[in-house]
This record gives structure tokens, sequence and C-alpha cells, in this order.
């Protein structure tokens, strides 16, 4: 007996088998339950993810010799032609080689006749977005009043490309792509019946490659164990996959992090020597810093099937979550590059040797310190925002002590720089960016509030905030007043403004003084308008 792929022999003949789609299938069995069926069906969705197993699946519930049902018996003729594919009363047409309206029409003929054996005449047409336009025209009629005894199965992965018209006769069931840890279940329950051996972190590569596609992963799954003679393993799957440099990645993650360009460079020299997909390496790249912000943002989250768990829990210590997001965002814009650059390698070291370019840099001594560490004797209970800090006893307050040397200055020309550190949010931010600094002794601090800002200063949570970022910056009690204040001093809020109207202004300038805009304005008598201008200032 000839082998069957496990694609096929695997493919699901009832409801109760299929993977996911638990949104479709109870569509479905509802409608057949209660005997409220439609006369055409939609089914969209990618490649492999069930459309014509589940067209098929209704054909034989709508035929079964036992009686309509969700649940057909799959024993009698008719379930068991269905299965086969020689059921005469399922017509199944493949509308990209059937693209002319003559052989539309040659197809429609047979509608009004009654069917053969089954119940119903089922018409399943599979990627029905390549019909022509003539083509669905002819198909419109019958579709609208198909005889009682047809039911029309369409299937489609361009939903965009079906015109309204037809779309609005038929009830359409969007079908998703299936999520990694389904893929996977679905392949431990065939190897283990299949008598197979395998690796978890095989199973896991073999999942993501197939990428929501179960008919895709099954393949795979068949082309590792013929690889692996006989097994799934994982090194075995990473060589099929040519995904083997792929295990550097969290290595080559920490190059950046210790800011080693050469370091970096030469690791993706070795890498090469592989011959790697540089363009799958940089969606892996992708995928790991994702797994990393998870990892930083919920530590209890870490899938132990993660075969770079104990790289990325030590990355995560290495790495600001900042950081991460702006290296996940460099990598997800490099995804769009790659293909720009001269060759995938070139593209790939470009992603890296920015985010080495672009990574924030530790600060040189200046007129204003970087933030000092963060204070550990300070409760963390909900009250403590109102509350004076817990006193240390006076041995560790005089270790933890600043000296004059390293303690940040506040002064009123350093505070627009001292509220940007202090990376507040919300209303605190406002009100701090609406003071000017009127004095700082060490342990009281002066704060005058701009007429604009009065309404910042509303009950005494935004305060408590500003005072809890303050003590923390500068470690140290803090003893925060703010009084109202007429007169017009430079606060952060109106430095900032200045700055907008200054760039609008030049801006303005500059677009005046373009050849082309001149040109646009006098022989077209056109109007350079200056609130799009204003606009584009406020997205930016």
């Amino acid at each position: 007996m000839s082998y069957q792929v496990l694609a096929r022999k695997w493919r699901p003949k009832n409801f109760a088998e299929m993977v996911g789609q638990e949104h479709v299938v109870r569509a479905l069995s509802n409608a057949l339950d209660n005997e409220r069926l439609h006369h055409a069906y939609l089914f969209t969705g990618t490649r492999g993810v069930g459309k014509t197993t589940l067209a098929r699946i209704l054909a034989k519930s709508l035929n079964c010799e036992r009686g309509v049902s969700s649940v057909p018996c799959g024993e009698c003729g008719i379930c068991r032609e269905v299965d086969e594919g020689r059921f005469a009363d399922l017509i199944e047409v493949d509308a990209a080689s059937r693209t002319k309206v003559d052989q539309t029409r040659e197809l429609l003929e047979n509608v009004p006749f009654a069917p053969i054996r089954g119940r119903y005449k089922v018409y399943l047409i599979d990627e029905v977005h390549m019909f022509s336009d003539s083509s669905f025209n002819a198909l419109l009629k019958t579709l609208e009043e198909p005889p009682p005894h047809v039911k029309f199965l369409l299937a489609t992965t361009d939903p965009q490309k079906v015109p309204v018209t037809v779309l609005s006769r038929c009830l359409q069931l969007n079908l998703k792509r299936l999520p990694l840890e389904q893929i996977r279940g679905q392949f431990e329950r065939i190897l283990r019946a299949e008598g197979v051996e395998w690796e978890a972190p095989a199973l896991t590569l073999l999942a993501r490659a197939a990428d929501g596609s179960m008919r895709d992963g099954l393949s795979l799954l068949d082309q590792a164990i013929g690889f692996g003679g006989g097994r799934v393993g994982e090194e075995e799957v990473k060589a099929m996959l040519g995904i083997l440099a792929q295990d550097r990645l969290p290595a080559l993650l920490e190059r950046v992090v210790e800011n080693d360009a050469s370091g970096v460079l030469e690791h993706i020299a070795s890498m090469a020597e592989e011959a790697p997909d540089f363009a799958a390496l940089l969606k892996e790249l992708v995928a790991l810093l994702h797994r990393l912000a998870l990892l930083q943002a919920v530590p209890d989250l870490g899938d132990e099937s993660w075969p770079e768990l104990e790289a990325l829990r030590r990355l995560s210590g290495l790495l600001h979550p900042e950081e991460t997001q702006l290296f996940y965002e460099i990598a997800l814009r490099g995804q769009r590059d790659l293909p720009l650059a001269p060759d995938p390698r070139s593209g790939f070291e470009m992603v890296l040797l920015r985010m080495l370019a672009f990574r924030p840099e530790e600060e040189g001594p200046s007129a204003l310190p970087p933030s000092p560490p963060e204070r550990r004797d300070r409760p963390s209970s909900p009250s403590s925002a109102c509350t004076a800090p817990v006193a240390a006893p006076a041995e560790e307050r005089k270790q933890r002590a600043p000296s004059a040397a390293t303690s940040p200055v506040l002064t009123p020309e350093s505070w627009h720089q001292v509220v940007e550190r202090l990376k507040l949010g919300g209303i605190s931010a406002q009100l701090a960016s609406h003071c000017s600094l009127e004095s700082w002794d060490g342990r009281r601090l002066v704060l005058h509030l701009a007429p604009e800002g009065r309404a910042l200063q509303v009950g005494g949570r935004a305060e408590a905030t500003l005072r809890e970022a303050l003590e923390k910056w500068l470690d140290r009690p803090v003893e925060l007043r703010i009084e109202a204040n007429d007169e017009a001093r430079e606060t952060p809020a109106r430095k900032k403004e200045e700055r907008a109207r200054r760039r609008r202004a030049e801006t303005l300038a500059s677009m005046k003084a373009d050849p082309v805009v001149r040109m646009l304005e006098e022989e077209f008598d056109g109007e350079l308008r200056e609130e799009s201008l204003e606009l584009s200032n406020k997205q930016h």
C-alpha cells in the first residue's frame, strides 16, 4: 500500500476532529441541528486552516444516510464516498482552472437537475476569487435563487477580490490562523499515534514555521520525520529549516548590550559561515525581542518550551525594558528595509549597528548628574504617597548620603532638565512643567506655579506624586512647597512652547522660500495654509 501523507491521513472527518475554528464549527453545528441552513456559504481564511475540510464535512452532514445532523455517521456509503472523494453529488471545482465564463455556464447547466444519490447537490468552489467578472455575473442569479436541493460552498483566501454582489448572497464564515500551541498539540497527538519519537523544542520550531497553517505544519512534520530518519529531533529540524544560526541570536544580542561593535560584526561573520537566510534570521530576532519584552513585563510568563529561556532571563536583567522596545522597533523596521539593502547580510548588519548607534549611552559628568539609584527603604504601600519616608539607621544614612561632589544640583536653570529626568506622567507631569524653581536649600524646595497651570493644582495627589519623584531622584527627603505666582517666569512648558513656535516659524519661512511652493502660488494661484503646518507640528 502506498504511503499517505500526514496532511491527508489526518484530515478531520467530522466537526469533533477539527483543530481550532470553534466559532465556525459551532455556527455550522447549530445550523444543521436546528435546520436553519443557508443556501450559500463562503469560507475565508489563509491557506491550510480548514476551509475545504469544513466544506466537505458540511456536505457529508447534509447527505448522511442517517439524516441531516452535525454528527455524520462516517460509516454509510455516502459518508465513505465523500471521504474518498468520489461522491457524485459533491461537485468540487477549482476556480483557478475554470476562469472562463463558458466553463461557469457549463457548470451551472446541471443545477436544476435533482441529485443522483444524496439529499442535496453540493457545489464546492475553491479559490472562488479567481473567477472572472463574467463568471461571477453568470453565477449571481443561480446563487441568489438556487433550487432547494442545491447548496453552494465557496472558499477563498482573498475575499477582497470577491464582488460585493456575491458576498451579499452568501453567509460568510471567517477562519482564523491557528495558534502555535494548537498546532504543536496536534503534532504531539499525531506522533504519539504514529509511534514516532520527538523532542519538544523541535515541535515548537515546526509549529512556528507553519505560520498558522495546519496543512503547512503537517507537511513540514512529514519532511522532518523523513529528514530525521523516523524521529523528530531539534538539531535535525534546525538543519532542515536552515535556522541553525538562530541559536546564536541571544549571544549576538548580548554583544549589543555590551556595546561591542566589533564583537557584533565578528558574530555575524561566524553566523554567515552557515549560509543562513538573513531575512528569516531578522524575523526570528524580532520574535526573540518580543519574548524578551514579555519576560520583562511578566517574569512568570516564561514558557519552558522556549529554547532560549535561560538566555532571555539573563538578558532581561541586562537590558532596560525601554531599550528592548527600541530594539524591537529597529528590528521591525529593518524587515521592511532589508529588501532594499545591497545584500541580505549587509542589511542585517546595519540593523544591529543601528541598535548600537541609537542605544542610550551612560552620561558623563555634567552640570546635571544622572539619576541616583532607586531607594530601597521606601515602603511600597499605596499610603506611601502621602507619608514621610521610613527613617533609616544613622550609620546607613551616613553611608547613603550623597557627597557634595555627586549630589544632584537643583537650580532655576537646570529645572527643565530635572523635569525631563523625573519621568512623570499625567497631571503631575503637567504640574511640574508649569512650575519654575524659586529656591532649594538641600531639604526644602519652593516652586512657583504659573497662572496657566493653576487648574492643575487640584487636590494633593499630583503634588504628592511630584514630591515622591523628586525624593527618589535626589535620594533624600524633600519638603515641597508650590506657590502661585503671577510673574512671567520661564517654565519648562513655556520653554517647550517657545521652541515649537520658533521651529514652526523656521519651517514656514523655509516653505515660503521653496521654489516649488512659489511656482504653485504663482502659476496655480495656490495658497500656503499655515493651519496645515500647525497640524503637522502637533503630530510630530
